[in-house]
């Protein structure tokens, strides 16, 4: 039962804690660093909020899994609530981008596809863990990993790319 139980999955937790709380505080510099810039282009304040959705999504789903003793389908709810909040708010962000004058499509594709492959595992994740079938926290490892890669690819963008 190792998909469904958070007994043993204690270091990955604490792992993904550390590093989303990491990337979380490093994109919060990076907007501080460049704010003017950052204002300066209509959807970098949504970009910004967005990876901080996603990232603070990693941070409350590993957070909710360090909780001991909680039942398994109150697991699971708690990281399918929060991975549907975080699939719905970006989308929404992403929707206003697209309609700016100056947006290129492309962006808004790699935007919402990056966004899609860190959240939906998350969402399949706490479906999984309440109906107790279908791979459960394994959902979580990739979900987890590409809402840390994202928050990093937008810290640089925020850091190093606004600078060109």
């Amino acid at each position: 039962m190792e998909a469904y139980s958070a007994a043993n999955w204690g270091d990955f937790f604490v792992a993904e804690v550390g590093a989303a709380a990491a990337l979380t505080g490093l994109i919060f510099v990076a907007v501080s660093i460049n704010l003017t810039k950052v204002l300066q282009f209509p959807q970098l304040p949504r970009r910004a909020a967005e990876s901080l959705i996603m990232l603070m999504a990693t941070l409350f789903v590993a957070a909710a899994g360090l909780i001991p003793g909680q039942p398994r389908a109150v697991f699971g709810a708690e990281i399918l609530l929060v991975a549907l909040a975080c699939w719905i708010f970006p989308m929404m962000l992403q929707r206003r981008d697209a309609h700016l004058p100056d947006t290129r499509p492309s962006w808004v594709v790699i935007r919402a596809l990056t966004h899609q492959v860190a959240v939906l595992p998350l969402v399949v994740g706490g479906a999984s863990i309440v109906a107790g079938a279908g791979g459960g926290l394994y959902w979580l490892v990739p979900g987890t990993l590409f809402s840390l890669s994202a928050g990093l690819i937008n810290a640089w963008v925020l850091l190093v790319e606004i600078q060109r």
